[in-house]
């Protein structure tokens, strides 16, 4: 797939997920009555970017690279040749000394990246030809008993004790190649589902079931229940199943049910980077603001909620797959789900909350993410929530007013 591609459906997902801790960081500023310095340390902004706006040409030449249809290590080298160039247009350009020992900075920097992917290369490798991979997939399904939640939920474990020895890069390729397919037949599946229960199921997808269970053939062209479905597809040795969804569901949905899947996986083995007791990302932080690692961990993994959450999204909406207005309605809804959920762990909003609303925000936000196709229903909870908020508001004002 061209890397633009892959950068749309990542686009919402990851707006979604920075909005997501920018309610936590608003939310703990409002409740500690944090307020803006009046004389701010460091340089202004306008001061920075016209002493240093070539800094960004390399980036903006590396980006611009990829989305042209450079493949990553071509556009990495133009990036490399970009960065001389623009230190000519500062006050300090970069002499052949200058030039030289960066270049042996940079490999002595990539030693232990080029080992570990070489280690990693080697666990693909026999991951693909030993069979391993298959193997792990139909361990985690069978474990599941063919339920996409513990599915999902498993290589969140997996990819958590990954995460305790591998960066996240690591992580991910390890548990895609053991547990992609697992989420991709699953995510597949539910698909296939939906289709018999709407009774859509295309022509040349009903030979499968001639061969599978011909007694059934009737009950093809009608809507059924969904538990329905479930038994009929269940009928389909798992020898037939590739091709049944190869015939049953369109290219596109295919395609997206597979990007689905990896999505899922590389967002959960973000978590490495956040989750105590090995959060490395959480300990430089916290090196650099001089505050206690571990309770730095637990804090970046309270607020780094989002990355839980919008996996599931990938799973159940139409949040990647769907057309631009789709996905647009389970954004909205869903940053407003998420905004609930966070004022249920903190119990605040705009002024803290009294416990038995403090409860209703969990079941208030998660009406909002459930993937249900209920418009009315959203925008019920929609509503609800924003009624919660004016009065947060007003509450907020009100003890200000006291407060003067």
């Amino acid at each position: 797939m061209p890397y633009l591609t892959i950068v749309g459906v990542a686009a919402l997902p990851a707006l979604l997920y920075f909005l997501s801790v920018a309610m936590f960081v608003r939310i703990e500023a409002k409740r500690s009555d944090a307020t803006a310095l009046d004389d701010p340390q460091g340089p202004r902004l306008k001061d920075v970017l016209k002493d240093g706006w070539h800094y960004l040409a390399p980036l903006i030449v590396l980006v611009g690279a990829l989305i042209y249809g450079f493949t990553p290590t071509y556009a990495a080298g133009i990036a490399i040749l970009s960065v001389i160039a623009a230190s000519w247009l500062s006050k300090n350009p970069m002499k052949l000394g200058d030039i030289v020992e960066a270049m042996l900075s940079g490999v002595r920097n990539m030693t232990t990246t080029a080992i570990l992917l070489i280690t990693v290369g080697l666990i693909v490798n026999v991951v693909s030809t030993t069979g391993i991979g298959n193997t792990f997939s139909l361990m985690i399904t069978d474990w599941a008993g063919g339920s996409l939640l513990i599915t999902i939920a498993l290589v969140a474990l997996a990819s958590l004790i990954l995460g305790m020895g591998l960066p996240v890069t690591a992580s991910y390729i390890v548990l895609g190649t053991l547990s992609a397919p697992a989420l991709y037949n699953l995510i597949a599946h539910s698909q296939l589902v939906d289709l018999l229960a709407a009774g859509n199921l295309p022509e040349q997808a009903k030979a499968i079931f001639m061969l599978a269970a011909p007694d059934k053939l009737d009950l093809l062209g009608a809507p059924m229940s969904m538990d329905a479905a479930r038994e009929l597809l269940a009928l389909v040795p798992d020898t037939f199943q590739s091709q049944l969804y190869e015939q049953a569901l369109s290219p596109h949905a295919l395609t997206m049910a597979l990007v689905s899947a990896h999505m899922i996986i590389f967002w959960l083995s973000q978590d490495s980077n956040v989750t105590p007791p090995v959060c490395l990302t959480a300990f430089a932080a916290a090196a650099i603001a001089g505050t206690p690692p571990m309770k730095t961990g637990l804090t970046a993994w309270k607020i780094a909620k989002g990355l839980y959450i919008v996996p599931l999204l990938f799973a159940w909406s139409p949040l990647i797959s769907g057309d631009i207005g789709e996905m647009l309605t389970v954004f909205v809804f869903a940053l407003f789900g998420i905004y609930a959920i966070v004022a249920g762990m903190e119990g605040y909003l705009e002024h803290e909350l009294p416990w038995w609303l403090r409860l209703a925000m969990f079941p208030l936000g998660a009406l909002m993410l459930w993937p249900h196709g209920m418009l009315a229903v959203d925008l019920g909870g929609l509503a609800v929530f924003l009624l919660v908020l004016t009065y947060s508001v007003r509450q907020s004002s009100r003890q200000e007013a006291l407060a003067h």
